[in-house]
């Protein structure tokens, strides 16, 4: 049975080493999503200038929603709101794929030799780029509603690495065990679900009883969902000590993903 290295270093390097090869599956990936519309990729576009329309007049004109009770802008709560949407929908597409991912590709795992590890990463380019083009659509709406963005919202961007190192890790992980344990895909879609509503999204912390902030803050989004917000609306700096153990953990955890998809990967095709 083969086996595959698993080290930390090995992670970092197979990435550098088919960078080229992600590149081109992922945009592939994009363009796929779009094939045979009318409008082809300009549907990344439009889908999230929609859907933040949407909510700016459900949360402003409907449900007359304020962030804090001192705020009179009909556009707030939707951009505030959008702005944690953007760090967990890139996190739960990703996941959400992940018990499918291996399924789905069972050509690369049988007939040819092909770094299944990749798989995840192509995933989450393609689920990186809707974040970065949801991000231009949030700065354009905060453009229209309160005029320039804020000289940190550029940060977001830096928001975003510990996020993709813990997306990439359970991607790894999610999509080498469902290989084994088919009921685990709809158990994910459970999962996103309840963290979404469990996440720091629609509320904030400071809104929930003391009793319950210490649990709500142990969720893996509830961090760089408050972080997203600090830079793109309220023009502040992450706290450093917390931004980097955050980042350590989410390394930790890709590098777990990532030793567990490797040790599993050599059984993929017995089982498929």
């Amino acid at each position: 049975m083969a086996k595959f290295a698993a080290s930390p270093r090995e992670m970092v390097t197979s990435f550098w080493r088919h960078r080229a090869l992600i590149g081109v599956l992922t945009k592939r990936e994009v363009v796929g999503r779009y094939r045979g519309s009318m409008l082809g990729l300009l549907w990344s576009f439009l889908l999230p200038v929609f859907m933040l329309g949407v909510y700016t007049f459900v949360f402003s004109a409907v449900f007359k929603a304020r962030w804090n009770a001192a705020s009179t802008s009909r556009g707030e709560f939707a951009l505030v709101l959008f702005a944690g949407l953007m760090v967990f929908n890139l996190f739960a597409e990703c996941v959400n794929r992940a018990p499918a991912l291996i399924k789905q590709n069972q050509n690369y795992v049988k007939k040819v030799v092909f770094p299944l590890e990749i798989l995840p990463w192509v995933s989450l380019g393609a689920a990186l780029f809707h974040t970065l083009v949801s991000f231009a659509v949030w700065e354009l709406f905060y453009l229209v509603f309160f005029g320039a963005p804020s000289a940190t919202a550029p940060l977001f961007l830096v928001v975003l690495v510990p996020v993709l190192l813990l997306t990439v890790g359970l991607s790894w992980l999610l999509s080498a065990l469902a290989v084994y344990l088919r009921d685990l895909e709809p158990l994910v879609g459970v999962f996103t679900t309840a963290l979404m509503f469990m996440s720091p999204i629609f509320y904030p912390l400071s809104a929930l009883p003391e009793r319950l902030r210490g649990i709500f803050a142990l969720n893996p989004i509830a961090v760089p969902v408050e972080f997203a917000r600090d830079v793109l609306f309220w023009a502040r700096l992450p706290d450093a000590s917390l931004f980097g153990l955050y980042t350590l953990a989410c390394a930790l955890i890709a590098w777990a993903g990532f030793a567990c998809f490797q040790k599993l990967r050599s059984g993929f095709a017995d089982v498929l």
